[in-house]
């Protein structure tokens, strides 16, 4: 007599391992999932897997829901038919934006008070038609949360003030960008991602692979004056795609790399390790490259240095001291050696006294793109002039940012990274009404399941 046999179906397994299973599956997972049973079909639309998910990826909290009035699975339906397209970058750059809005609330309100709201679908259409070029999407999702700000002072992307020399630059907003489109040899097919009233200075981003550039990375235009056609730009790059540059800026400012100073954010960069102490004394550097004021050709660099000089607060009142005069050590990247000496720090002789900052800037130039400095102070004590001393100032280095010739020189040639494919991802879905999944079967898979970026330089 034959065995009886007996066959396990899903429809005959208790709930709570099916949903556990159903927990580690991503949404286009769990849409293909609905179409294989109708038990499926229930169990893949309980509502905390997709909390989980509108949290992942739309970063909901349970007060959004219940603002909403309807299901997480509504929820996320709700979110997908109006940014589904920018899935793979809006948690990153809607965290960016509230960790930026949420750390400059208090230290500079000006600049929360001038950024504006979010573009539609339809505004950056029309955009794109105007200019005749695709936008690409991390650039789109972010100006979905913010249409860039005001054209106002101070700017969110950073300011820089030394002697006679100001700037701080504004980030555009998508039709602002639009006027200043470049069409012109040099240039063509770039969009400016910020503007300085001062300065005149401009951040641009490449929509195609043209005269040199990759597509969609960001940087500063730099004429080439040694060439005789004036459409020879050469090229400062600040990020291989607009996700990073914006992502990094913004990690730059949260994490006080970027000081603030008088409302203000200042692209100064300290090197954690850029400190040295002497005695009670303690000096701190920290630098900034100004590409309005620098060249590739001729090969001109100009960097700002901000020093921070602090005694101990728990120095005796003995050690008071007064900075007499200063040392430097200047080493260039071609091996190169200078050394300067000169009274006081830019026309200032500042007093110590336990706790006392003392913080000035200054500036150099060099025709390597890389170099350090390194030196001391010499300070004598109040109480004893004769007694006299010197305070060490860390070695820092001062590194242009990434640079490149544009294709067409006169008197010199250079290649260039040959085009990348341009995925034309639509992002289409169907929008359909119920409780199913049938208004998401018609989501362009390969589209959203291709994470590009531009590589790195």
């Amino acid at each position: 007599m034959a065995a009886a046999t007996s066959e396990l179906r899903v429809d005959h397994l208790p709930s709570d391992p099916l949903l556990h299973i159903l927990s580690f599956l991503d949404f286009r997972d769990l849409v293909h999932c609905s179409y294989v049973s109708r038990r499926l079909n229930e169990l893949s639309k309980h509502n905390p897997l997709w909390r989980a998910l509108c949290s992942k990826h739309w970063l909901l909290s349970d007060v959004d829901r219940l603002q909403s009035g309807v299901s997480w699975f509504c929820l996320f339906k709700q979110y997908y038919r109006d940014l589904g397209r920018y899935i793979q970058f809006y948690p990153v750059l809607k965290r960016a934006w509230e960790q930026l809005k949420s750390f400059l609330q208090q230290r500079c309100p000006r600049m929360i008070a001038s950024l504006k709201e979010g573009a539609t679908e339809v505004e950056l259409n029309d955009i794109e038609a105007q200019i005749g070029c695709r936008l690409p999407d991390d650039y789109r999702c972010s100006y979905r949360i913010h249409n860039g700000q005001k054209l106002v002072i101070p700017g969110l992307m950073g300011s820089m003030s030394l002697s006679n020399h100001y700037r701080s630059e504004v980030l555009l907003d998508v039709e602002t960008a639009a006027g200043g489109f470049q069409q012109r040899k040099g240039m063509r097919r770039c969009l400016p991602l910020t503007f300085c009233f001062h300065t005149g200075l401009s951040q641009y981003m490449a929509l195609e692979p043209a005269e040199g550039r990759r597509m969609f990375e960001s940087f500063y235009p730099c004429p080439d004056q040694t060439a005789q056609d004036p459409s020879a730009i050469d090229m400062f790059i600040t990020g291989s795609c607009f996700l990073e540059w914006f992502t990094t800026y913004v990690h730059n400012v949260v994490t006080g790399e970027y000081p603030i100073i008088r409302d203000q954010i200042f692209r100064y960069v300290h090197d954690k390790g850029c400190v040295a102490t002497t005695d009670d004394i303690t000096v701190s550097v920290s630098t900034s490259f100004l590409p309005e004021l620098s060249s590739v050709h001729p090969p001109h660099f100009f960097f700002t240095y901000r020093i921070r000089i602090e005694m101990s607060s728990s120095a005796s009142p003995e050690a008071a001291c007064q900075l007499d005069s200063r040392y430097w050590k200047i080493t260039t990247s071609d091996g190169n050696v200078e050394e300067v000496q000169g009274p006081g720090v830019v026309g200032e002789f500042p007093v110590m006294t336990p706790g006392k900052v003392h913080e000035y800037a200054s500036c150099t130039t060099f025709s390597t793109p890389s170099e350090y400095m390194e030196g001391h102070y010499t300070f004598h004590r109040l109480a004893n002039k004769e007694e006299v001393f010197h305070v060490a100032i860390p070695r820092f280095h001062m590194v242009c940012p990434p640079f490149r010739e544009p294709v067409v020189r006169t008197k010199a040639s250079t290649s260039f990274t040959p085009r990348l494919d341009d995925h034309d991802d639509d992002g289409e879905y169907c929008d359909g009404d119920g409780d199913d999944f049938g208004d998401l079967r018609g989501i362009n898979m390969a589209a959203l399941e291709g994470a590009w970026c531009p590589r790195h330089i």
